[in-house]
């Protein structure tokens, strides 16, 4: 339970509030406003909450079932999951500075420094709650080898460009079957 806590501090401090500071996507004026009777969460939101929810929820847990099969301590597996699920947050929040486009482009990426000091500062965290003695006897975690970094930051990856797969085609649909969406 500790370690919700640790993922909600460090997610809601360092990476949710860097959003606020994000210019809004150049389309954003074109679209239609919301009726004052409709849901606050669209048919899309509702599936884009349990799409990223079903994807975090494979890559942690999957990430810690497989730790446990190639014969890790409990508190390896622990530390894998709690690392996974921010690295997963942050590759996340990439992907949610554009709700519709691509986040890839390059003008994107460096619209606002903010997000990468908020990046900057979820490493710094996250290599505190992995390495320092304090924060393992606290945590019950471990430390972890370079290459489990690599594997954590290899799931954060697969999600991003899953998620922007999504993105495209559902860009897809509606440009070639002119299937209409509204983003509340």
């Amino acid at each position: 339970p500790l370690q919700i806590l640790w993922i909600n501090m460090v997610s809601s401090i360092a990476l949710a509030l860097s959003l606020a500071f994000e210019p809004g996507e150049e389309n954003a004026m074109k679209c239609k406003p919301r009726q004052r009777d409709e849901k606050m969460l669209s048919g899309f939101l509702v599936w884009r909450i349990s799409f990223v929810s079903l994807l975090f929820v494979i890559g942690v847990y999957g990430m810690f079932l497989w730790t446990q099969s190639q014969g890790a301590s409990i508190e390896q597996s622990r530390t894998y999951a709690v690392n996974t699920l921010v690295v997963m947050e942050v590759f996340y929040l990439f992907n949610v500075r554009c709700l519709n486009s691509a986040s890839w482009s390059i003008k994107r990426w460096f619209t606002s420094s903010i997000v990468f000091i908020s990046i900057g500062m979820v490493i710094l965290l996250q290599l505190i709650f992995t390495y320092a003695p304090f924060m393992n006897t606290l945590f019950e975690s471990t430390p972890i080898g370079l290459r489990h970094g690599t594997e954590i930051i290899a799931v954060g990856i697969v999600m991003y460009l899953i998620l922007e797969l999504e993105k495209w085609l559902r860009r897809f649909m509606s440009n070639h079957h002119k299937v209409e969406e509204t983003v509340s």
